[in-house]
């Protein structure tokens, strides 16, 4: 079931993991707002104070107390400085703790969800959700010490300002009251909008060049290059017309400051215009720096659209998990219910039927890749439809027609499946006819297969994927079109080690495949002729043999 506050509750966690940090960047922020504020009120103040002492003469510039201000004045460059850095490190510190703990936790999410989630995004949308839409989500936390900042620039300035009246202190209130509403009012209307655009536009370029790119042999030998690259300006304008209108929002948003600021110069002049000239100075100073205490408020709001739009692209990427059915999984016999067929390991079953018919989906649905169809499939008397798919996942060892493979090495590919020594590698590699080929090779099992597989052929990656299957401990193994592609002899060897692993290892198996050798290692057949229309496999029997 969908939690819409599922990656509100994981930000807030992470928000209460780094608190310390948080905390610290928000006091550092509170600091640099006072530290600045004082330190230009004051510099005004004294920069007069001593012009006017020098028009004074000889005796008022000797009685002028110069060292204590510039001490202060030294003092507070020291802290903005200081208290910058450690608002900035602590800040983005606890931001990007915080995000390197979100990643995984929002990946396992995914791959968890039910299959129908995690089957409907692309891989580019969904890289784009765990990057883009993870790094708009930093803000939420490096923002935080913002409020205090603000908070702090206020008060600091209007006090001085006060020192020169204490109704200029009042004015300079109301005017970054003014201010921030009228930010907020801007940040509403024009950044929400275009952030949440930027987000979305942002996924679908990406979504768009992934697609390009997986495609580009293709693209290549049909002469489709400038039609691939109309494809990708068309994205990427729509992403570029986004970030244009948020640039925009930004720029009224500074124009917006400028005139308030300047607004509130003006009435702070000229209220304290009867008190010392030092002290119009320093009210005037440091309105201008209480009204740019509000730059980091405003950077946050200028954010927040996207920020908004990425928790709400990451909830829909990363729904609430199903709960797992059990601690033990069921019995591994299954009962086909359409076919009225038993099979319990070391049984062999083999599925064969025109292209298009339904087998790949059938096996997905049974061992929970898809949602499985109710009164389909029964495994230990239980209807798999009610068996979580990491349930069903743990009986079944799968390689798929359509292998993928991480851009690593032949090694990391293997042990995806499960753990294993060179001696067990090299083993399934035999098995799968793969062995050879891979000891011809320098760096032999860390050898680099490439982007998905790219340095091997079609015929070996489909072997590198069964001797994968071949490494993970479970009662069934699956096999999708596992010899296609190989020739007559390979196909011949990897069915003989295939049939000495199923005596072995007591394992049952589940084969789908339009050839004949395969098919025939297999003592029940059956034939999926189409989908019907309430979504159930048709399935007919063709013969059985006898069990082994």
């Amino acid at each position: 079931m969908h939690d819409p506050n599922r990656i509100a509750g994981l930000i807030a966690a992470q928000a209460h993991a780094q608190r310390q940090r948080l905390q610290i960047a928000a006091a550092a922020g509170a600091v640099v707002s006072v530290a600045a504020v004082c330190l230009l009120g004051l510099s005004g103040w004294f920069i007069t104070g001593a012009a006017l002492a020098g028009m004074a003469g000889m005796a008022a510039v000797q009685a002028f107390n110069y060292m204590m201000p510039s001490a202060i004045i030294r003092l507070l460059a020291i802290l903005r400085t200081g208290a910058r850095y450690i608002e900035r490190v602590a800040g983005h510190e606890a931001a990007l703790k915080a995000l390197a703990r979100l990643r995984p936790q929002l990946f396992d999410a995914l791959a968890s969800a039910p299959p129908e989630r995690a089957l409907s995004l692309s891989s580019g949308e969904t890289s784009a959700r765990l990057v883009q839409d993870v790094d708009a989500v930093q803000t939420l936390f490096v923002r935080k010490s913002a409020p205090w900042a603000l908070g702090a620039g206020s008060a600091s300035s209007a006090l001085l300002a006060g020192l020169a009246s204490p109704l200029a202190g009042g004015l300079l209130l109301a005017a970054m009251t003014v201010s921030c509403l009228g930010v907020m009012v801007i940040a509403r209307r024009l950044s929400d909008p275009a952030g949440k655009e930027a987000q979305i536009a942002v996924g679908a370029l990406k979504d768009r060049l992934t697609a390009l790119e997986a495609v580009a042999p293709e693209l290549k030998a049909y002469d489709l290059n400038d039609w691939a690259v109309q494809q990708a300006a068309s994205a990427a304008d729509r992403h570029d017309s986004a970030q244009i209108a948020l640039t925009t929002s930004a720029g009224w948003m500074a124009v917006w400051q400028a005139v308030v600021t300047a607004a509130a110069l003006a009435v702070v002049v000229l209220v304290t215009l009867g008190a010392p000239l030092p002290l119009t100075a320093l009210a005037a100073l440091a309105t201008i720096m209480g009204m740019e205490s509000a730059a980091g408020l405003v950077g946050a709001l200028h954010q927040n659209g996207a920020a908004k739009e990425a928790v709400a692209r990451l909830d829909q990427a990363a729904p609430q998990v199903l709960p797992h059915d059990g601690t033990r999984p069921p019995p591994p016999s299954l009962t086909l219910i359409a076919a009225n067929t038993n099979l319990r390991p070391p049984h062999r079953l083999g599925l064969s039927g025109p292209s298009g018919a339904g087998k790949t989906t059938f096996i997905e649905r049974l061992i929970g890749l898809r949602d499985a169809h109710p009164g389909e499939v029964v495994m230990g008397g239980i209807d798999i439809a009610s068996l979580s798919p990491a349930t069903r996942r743990a009986r079944f060892a799968y390689a798929a027609q359509d292998v993928r493979l991480l851009n690593g090495t032949v090694r990391d590919n293997l042990l995806l499946a499960g753990p294993g020594g060179d001696d067990t590698l090299w083993r399934v590699l035999e098995d799968a006819a793969l062995a050879e080929r891979i000891r011809a090779e320098p760096l032999g099992l860390d050898m680099p297969v490439g982007v998905n597989g790219e340095r091997l052929s079609g015929g070996e990656r489909r072997r590198l994927g069964l001797a994968r299957a071949y490494l993970r401990t479970a009662p069934w193994l699956v096999l999708d079109e596992p010899t296609e592609g190989l020739d007559a002899a390979t196909e011949a060897q990897v069915l003989k080690a295939l049939e000495r692993r199923l005596v072995e290892n007591k394992q049952g198996l589940i084969l789908v495949s339009h050839r004949t050798a395969p098919i025939q290692i297999c003592q029940t057949r059956l034939r999926i002729e189409a989908m019907a229309q309430d979504g159930r496999v048709v399935v007919t029997p063709e013969r059985q043999k006898a069990v082994v």
